[in-house]
């Protein structure tokens, strides 16, 4: 008869699992709960310290940590010398380890669990059980996923011994340990003091291709994601998001989250956002968003910080949209947009949206960069008018709407909005003229450009912008200021009587 050892915290399945494992023939070693809980189903279960001759002992801290355990787990088989050991020692072999680890992911997600009760749930004996197992892995079957069971009761049924499933098994566990220590190390890390950052994500789905059709690409979700994000995202309709589509709604989630006050639409595509509006009507926030770039919504995404209503999706639908993501869909409004099989349709969890987010990490060859995310939110109060002419209250209330967007536009930035409305985004030039063309391009024919700002996301570098705004009836210019060429743009606002304010906060979006 074999041995398997069973000892697991997800005790989901464990019952069927252990009750195959005897009609296989397999003696059932365990500890603990989960002896408990074979028990009550009625099936004979070894106890542990039969096998260790030492009972557990500092509350379960040490229960398996024994060498009749890991002697019969260790031992290779083909050779003589370990089995003349087991022999003297009368130490069984064991054939198969089933372990899943302490829920430590699952206990710091409660943000009131104190530290110690955290490290209570550093599992110690668990990762040495099937680390050993896996080491062994042509001689030991070991399981660390519920979600094996039935494909490892369906090896046992095969009388070849496939090689190859034990070898899948073998690096699970060491995926496995790894993602568990990087939890464990990044919850007691002091950042401030570590040289090292170990990063642990789990496959979500695979991609039908990259951002291009001959990249193959892989959507890899974090360990707990923010309920905040497109990983915890619920999608509802639609097909499969793409590479580019992931990436766009996540820059349009970290956008719709700066308007966290008055029901707003924004609308991205390419990474930036072609149109955002805010209105207390969520219908009418639409509208403004749409006309201000009706052109490049097509084929956008669409984030909303108000469940949809049906007046709103009548007027989605007549477009061609790729994603829309809201907090939730009315029923007619939801019924009405399916009708496009492709269209996705998406919800996510908007009560946690202004909570702190983790850094931003971007991949480079040969290592990464690591960065708080741009979380300044622009106080007008704090903004200095460095020009004779001077802003109304409407127009701060309109440079604050712009600081908001600007944020998530590639530099160069340039943006032309009014309080409530972008009208022009001139993103992603190599000189911030180019920018301040297109954006005053894009806005300057709109019914409400009169009542419009423009705002830069850094510095002019000389007086071009100034002038070139002026002359295209901008009247008020908003910059952070800091260029050694300030005093230019200053000489140039006031020569054509625009009121220039500088925010003092750079926004770059590279």
């Amino acid at each position: 008869m074999r041995r398997a050892l069973l000892s697991v915290s997800d005790k989901t399945g464990i019952v069927e699992f252990a009750q195959d494992l005897i009609a296989h023939h397999f003696e059932i070693v365990s500890t603990g709960g989960t002896q408990t809980a074979l028990n009550a189903a009625g099936i004979a279960v070894t106890p542990i310290e039969d096998v260790t001759r030492f009972p557990e002992m500092l509350n379960g801290r040490v229960k398996t940590l024994n060498p009749r355990v890991f002697g019969g787990i260790l031992a290779r088989r083909e050779d003589p010398d370990h089995l003349q050991t087991l022999a003297e020692h009368d130490i069984t072999p064991i054939d198969l380890v089933c372990v899943n680890l302490y829920p430590f992911a699952e206990t710091i997600s409660d943000p009131e669990v104190t530290l110690a009760d955290a490290v209570e749930q550093i599992d110690i004996g668990g990762p040495s059980l099937i680390r050993a197992a896996a080491k062994n892995y042509r001689d030991i079957l070991v399981v660390c996923d519920v979600a094996d069971y039935d494909q490892v009761s369906l090896a046992l049924d095969t009388p070849d011994d496939d090689m190859r499933f034990r070898k899948h098994l073998a690096a699970k566990v060491f995926h496995h340990t790894a993602h568990y220590d990087a939890v464990i190390a990044n919850y007691l890390t002091d950042e401030a003091k570590s040289d090292t950052l170990t990063l642990t994500y789990q496959r979500k789905q695979a991609l039908r291709y990259g951002e291009n059709p001959q990249q193959t690409a892989t959507f890899y979700a974090d360990y707990q994601p923010a309920p905040f994000s497109i990983a915890a995202a619920k999608q509802l309709h639609g097909k499969p998001l793409s590479f580019n589509n992931i990436k766009d709604a996540d820059a349009a989630l970290g956008l719709i989250r700066e308007f966290p006050t008055q029901p707003t639409v924004v609308a991205l595509k390419h990474m930036n956002p072609c149109g955002i509006g805010s209105d207390a009507i969520l219908e009418h926030a639409w509208d403004k968003c749409y006309v201000a770039d009706s052109m490049s919504i097509f084929g956008g995404i669409i984030v909303l910080n108000r469940p949809v209503d049906l007046a709103t999706a009548t007027k989605m639908h007549q477009l061609f949209l790729e994603i829309i993501i809201a907090p939730g869909f009315d029923d007619d409004a939801y019924d009405l947009l399916a009708k496009k099989k492709n269209l996705r349709l998406m919800t996510v969890d908007f009560t946690t949206a202004q909570a702190p987010e983790a850094d931003e990490i971007i991949s480079i060859r040969g290592g990464l960069l690591r960065q708080e995310r741009d979380d300044v939110r622009d106080d007008p109060t704090n903004f200095q008018t460095v020009s004779h002419a001077q802003p109304s209250p409407e127009q701060l209330t309109a440079i604050a709407f712009g600081l908001k967007a600007i944020k998530f536009v590639k530099s160069n930035a340039i943006l032309v909005n009014t309080s409530d409305q972008t009208l022009g985004v001139g993103p992603g030039q190599m000189n911030r003229i180019d920018a301040v063309k297109i954006a005053v391009g894009k806005a300057e024919n709109k019914p409400n450009f009169d009542q419009a700002v423009l705002v830069s996301d850094a510095f002019f570098p000389m007086d071009d912008c100034v002038k070139y705004a002026a002359e295209h009836r901008i009247k008020v210019i908003a910059e952070p200021g800091g260029s050694i060429r300030d005093k230019e743009s200053i000489a140039m606002a006031d020569a054509l009587g625009v009121a220039l304010v500088f925010t003092g906060n750079r926004h770059f979006r590279h």
